[in-house]
C-alpha cells in the first residue's frame, strides 16, 4: 500500500481535511494528530473498515476501540447516560477523557470488540475535530502505532510505524498531552477509573465520589475481554526490556546503580529514564545513555515527553531501560500506568 504523507507546518488546508474525509468515507485509514497521542482512525460504523486498523496495527481483536465524536450529541450512538457523565462531558470536552457508556445497535459489534459497551471520547484538537464534523460519522481511533510499541506522539514515529500499512498519515505537530486519555466506565455502579490520564482521579472524585479507581494489574483469564484498551496486553514498550524501580530516593538511586553495574559487566548497553543524574558517581562510557526527566519543568512535561523518550532508547539500539518510579498520585497515577505497562509488570520495589 502506498501512504499519502502530508505533515502540515502551518494552517490547515481544508483540502486536506477533504482528501482524509474522502478516504475515510472509501472505508480507509488515516493517521491523525489529537491531543493526547496521534490515532489511526477509521469509519466507527464501518466494520470491514474498522477490520483494517486490527490488520495494520497487529491489534488483538479483543482490545476495543474508542469513538471519537465532534460534538456531545452522542446519544445516537449510546444510551443511559448518567447525569455525574454528563456534568463530567460538560466539564472536560473537547479533552483526554473518554466514557465508556451501553452502545446502541448502530455500533458494530467489530468496533467494541464483541462487547456492549463503547468508549467516547471529543479529542481537543482542531484538525481531528475538522475532519470528524466533516465526515459526519464517528472516528474509531486507537493510537497510530504497531500494537504494544510506545505510542507516537508526532509525525515522524507514526510514519516510522506505518508508512505502507494505512492510506494516509496527516502531520500536525507534537501532542500537547502525551499520553492516551482517562477512561472512565459509566455503564455500571460504582463508575470506574479504568485508565489513568492528564484528567486525574482526584479531579473527577470532586465531580462524582462515587467514582473508584479500579485496579486493573491483574492477570485476564482466557477469552475475558477487556471494557478498555491497555488493560490486558502489554503495551507502550520500547524493544529493549523495561525494569521499574520503586522505592524512596536513596534505595531507589542504590539499586539503580547496582542495575547499571551488572548490566555493564554483561556487556548491556544500558538506557536510563530518571528524574536525577542518578549515575553522577559512575563513569560515563558510551553503552550508557541517560535521559533526564529532571529536565522538565513539571510533571505534565514529563507525560508529554515519555513515549517520545522510550523510542529514543530504541534509535541507540539499548539493551536494557532502568526507570525510576514514582508517587501515583495525579498524573504520576497516568505516567505510572505507562510505565508498568512497558515494563511488563517487572518491578523492583526497594
Amino acid at each position: 500500500m502506498k501512504t499519502k504523507k502530508i505533515n502540515i507546518k502551518a494552517d490547515i488546508d481544508n483540502k486536506i481535511i477533504d482528501d482524509a474525509v474522502k478516504v475515510l468515507k472509501d472505508g480507509g485509514m488515516v493517521a491523525f494528530p489529537t491531543e493526547t497521542v496521534y490515532g489511526l482512525g477509521a469509519d466507527a460504523l464501518n466494520e470491514k473498515a474498522v477490520g483494517k486498523i486490527f490488520k495494520a496495527k497487529g491489534r488483538p481483536q479483543d482490545n476495543p476501540l474508542i469513538i471519537h465524536v465532534s460534538n456531545k450529541n452522542i446519544g445516537e450512538y449510546v444510551e443511559n447516560i448518567p447525569n455525574k457523565a454528563k456534568v463530567l462531558m460538560d466539564k472536560f470536552w473537547p479533552g483526554p477523557l473518554t466514557i465508556i457508556l451501553n452502545k446502541k445497535n448502530i455500533i458494530p459489534d467489530k468496533t467494541s470488540a464483541g462487547l456492549k459497551t463503547i468508549g467516547v471520547r471529543m479529542p481537543d484538537n482542531i484538525l481531528a475535530l475538522k475532519m470528524i464534523e466533516k465526515l459526519g460519522r464517528p472516528v474509531a481511533a486507537p493510537s497510530a502505532n504497531i500494537s504494544g510499541r510506545p505510542s507516537p506522539t508526532t509525525y515522524e514515529r507514526c510514519v516510522e510505524d506505518l508508512d505502507g500499512k494505512v492510506d494516509m498519515i496527516i502531520g500536525y505537530g507534537k501532542s500537547d498531552v502525551g499520553i492516551e486519555s482517562t477512561i472512565i466506565d459509566y455503564s455500571g455502579f460504582p463508575p470506574s477509573i479504568l485508565r489513568p490520564g492528564k484528567i486525574t482521579y482526584e479531579e473527577i472524585k470532586k465531580i462524582d465520589s462515587d467514582v473508584i479507581f479500579l485496579d486493573e494489574s491483574r492477570k485476564y483469564l482466557d477469552g475475558e475481554k477487556p471494557k478498555a484498551p491497555g488493560m490486558k496486553y502489554k503495551h507502550y514498550a520500547p524493544k529493549a526490556p523495561v525494569v521499574l524501580v520503586l522505592g524512596n530516593k536513596l534505595e531507589k538511586e542504590k539499586k539503580i546503580s547496582e542495575l547499571i553495574s551488572l548490566n555493564l559487566k554483561e556487556r548491556n548497553k544500558v538506557g536510563i529514564l530518571a528524574s536525577n543524574n542518578l549515575i553522577k558517581d559512575l563513569e560515563y562510557n558510551k553503552d550508557i545513555v541517560f535521559l533526564s526527566l529532571g529536565e522538565y519543568k513539571d510533571e505534565y512535561d514529563i507525560a508529554r515527553n515519555l513515549f517520545e523518550n522510550l523510542r529514543k532508547f530504541d534509535d541507540k539500539n539499548i539493551d536494557i531501560i532502568i526507570a525510576e518510579g514514582y508517587e501515583e498520585k495525579g498524573i504520576y497515577a497516568a505516567i505510572m500506568n505507562r510505565l508498568k505497562k512497558a515494563a511488563s509488570y517487572n518491578i523492583i520495589e526497594v
